[in-house]
């Protein structure tokens, strides 16, 4: 082992930051996109079908395009929810807090005059929490299977689309509206739309847990306060000369949510909420199969384990 290795650190980027200590090419001089720079679109079609290929592990290096697809679904799945109820599916700090005001509120004011009822936002607030960490909680079927082989990320992601498909029939057959003017009414009141919101957060959970284990800038693909402060404190934040992999990523996170928001939200109008998250399906889907086709890590002799 070198000094230089010595001095690595052996934490969660390890394998980012090692690919930064080394040389650049000769050709990262030129102006090449971040995005294509770390990303290889897919391996040869003729290994996709052996075990091998399944059961190995995807280079983390190499898997920016479905794990920024993961954030761009964090940002569509919550346009549904928060456009129909103000809650959102994905981001669990917000709802615990509400939790946390609705149990406060049982104390407020003198006895006999204090409210006692469960509001219908505090509602689909638990409903969302506890379905979250009952999805997050599939994702331990990754430890068995491996965390980062192929066939788990495929299983796993397929699993997120058929969360995402339930979640659309139930909201279909509610027969309920898809877009809440104000806070106090919310489009989504029936049994039904409880169902739509528990499988919505399902998918974002499990989706969250699996975006982790892959273990790279994109974190959990869901919740962006950790990636907004790693961000700004990055020491390389300003460093405009060279890519710089934990900061050029962590702005796609961002930039990928952002925009699944604003296509889930476009999508609503256009044709509400269930056809919207049947489109998700679709995406999710596309993810899946597309985690097939993304690269092992490479071997000594520079090629990808599953070539």
């Amino acid at each position: 082992m070198t000094t230089q290795d010595q001095k690595l650190p052996t934490g969660p980027e390890y394998a980012e930051q090692k690919a930064e200590s080394l040389p650049q090419p000769v050709s990262s001089k030129e102006s090449y996109n971040t995005i294509i720079d770390t990303a290889q679109l897919w391996t040869s079609p003729r290994t996709v079908f052996s075990k091998r290929h399944w059961m190995t592990d995807v280079d983390p290096l190499q898997s920016t395009f479905p794990l920024a697809a993961y954030c761009f679904m964090t940002g569509f799945i919550d346009s549904v929810s928060f456009t129909a109820i103000f809650v959102w599916c994905g981001f669990q700090t917000g709802n615990s807090v509400q939790l946390a005001l609705a149990l406060a509120r049982l104390f407020s004011g003198p006895a006999g005059q204090r409210d006692t009822s469960f509001h219908l936002a505090d509602q689909q607030a638990l409903t969302s929490v506890l379905t979250f960490i009952g999805g997050a909680s599939l994702g331990r079927i990754g430890d068995w299977m491996g965390a980062k082989t192929r066939a788990w990320l495929f299983l796993g992601t397929m699993i997120q689309a058929v969360f995402t498909m339930a979640a659309a029939l139930t909201a279909w057959k509610s027969g309920q509206g898809s877009v809440a003017e104000v806070r106090g009414d919310p489009a989504w009141t029936n049994a039904l739309t409880f169902v739509a919101i528990a499988f919505m957060s399902a998918s974002l959970g499990l989706q969250g847990i699996m975006g982790k284990r892959v273990n790279t800038q994109f974190a959990t693909t869901i919740v962006l306060t950790t990636v907004w402060c790693e961000l700004m404190a990055d020491p390389k934040l300003l460093t405009f000369r060279h890519r710089v992999i934990t900061r050029d990523h962590k702005l796609i996170a961002i930039f990928a949510l952002f925009l699944g928001g604003f296509v889930g939200r476009a999508i609503i109008d256009a044709v509400g909420a269930a056809s919207t998250l049947g489109v998700g399906t679709g995406m999710r889907v596309v993810i899946a199969v597309w985690w097939l086709f993304v690269p092992g890590k490479p071997t000594k002799t520079g090629k990808p384990v599953s070539a």
